[in-house]
């Protein structure tokens, strides 16, 4: 005996079934498609960033050398502090007794605030120093090479430890600003940096020792812990001065007289 045929809704309903089906697996070919494309946009966006930061990383001016990680047992130029010192990697200058008040400067070479505070106010700040007023430390950050895609500042730092092993801190200091490119981000070539040695004095043994020191990047490390002393520090810009451990602005740094009377006011306390 034959069976009965499926009833016209029974019909309906497998078909509806089947559709929905369908369209389920269209839907989830879709998706697949969809986190396919995701995917190879994101891997894109990626090498696009990597390539960027790599161009960044050596066309921003200036030359390119290998920078080492931040170690503290990396040297640091003659007389200047060391990660134990009391001014970690600080440049210290000047007459000035260690009861005298400390005045801290952070200071970037490629800055061109620091530049104009050099220019305006540097020779006096120097004075302080030299007549044993204040305790003069110069810190130099190289934070600006991140900004900029060079690495200038990490270089003229290294160059200025070069410097200093041969006596010339406060001249080769400002030889560099008084160099510094008008156009920011143009940087400082070891050229450059190898060239000032000699506007500055430095000759013979001394002049061979200091660019021995300079193409071998001696003192890259210097200027990375230092670089790596001042994020620690939560430095916002640059210049920024500390006068026993007082933030002063650029413009109270610029004005000699005011400093004095800081100083002064500093040396009673």
């Amino acid at each position: 005996m034959a069976k009965d045929k499926p009833s016209k809704s029974v019909r309906e309903k497998a078909a509806a079934a089947r559709a929905e089906q369908q369209a389920k697996e269209k839907r989830r070919e879709r998706t697949v498609r969809i986190i396919g494309a995701i995917g190879v946009i994101v891997a894109v966006v990626a090498i696009i960033g990597i390539a960027v930061f790599a161009s960044r990383s050596g066309n921003g001016g200036g030359d390119v050398k290998p920078l080492p990680s931040p170690d503290p047992s990396l040297p640091v130029p003659t007389g200047v502090y060391d990660s134990t010192g009391e001014v970690p990697y600080g440049v210290p200058y000047g007459t000035a007794p260690a009861t005298a008040p400390l005045l801290e400067i952070w200071e970037d070479f490629q800055c061109p605030a620091c530049g104009s505070l050099e220019a305006v106010n540097g020779a006096g700040i120097q004075s302080l120093a030299q007549d044993g007023k204040v305790r003069l430390v110069w810190r130099p950050t190289a934070f600006l090479d991140n900004n900029l895609g060079n690495q200038s500042s990490a270089l003229a730092i290294a160059a200025w430890g070069c410097a200093i092993d041969a006596g010339k801190t406060a001249e080769y200091h400002d030889v560099i600003y008084a160099n510094q490119p008008t156009v920011e981000g143009e940087g400082y070539t070891e050229q450059q940096l190898l060239g000032f040695a000699e506007e500055v004095g430095i000759s013979g043994v001394p002049l061979e020792e200091f660019n021995t020191c300079v193409t071998s990047g001696r003192y890259l490390g210097w200027a990375v812990n230092s670089t790596q002393a001042f994020y620690d520090a939560e430095i916002p810009g640059t210049p920024a001065g500390f006068l026993n451990g007082t933030q002063l602005d650029g413009a109270q740094l610029a004005d000699q007289a005011g400093l004095e009377k800081l100083v002064a006011d500093a040396t009673q306390q």
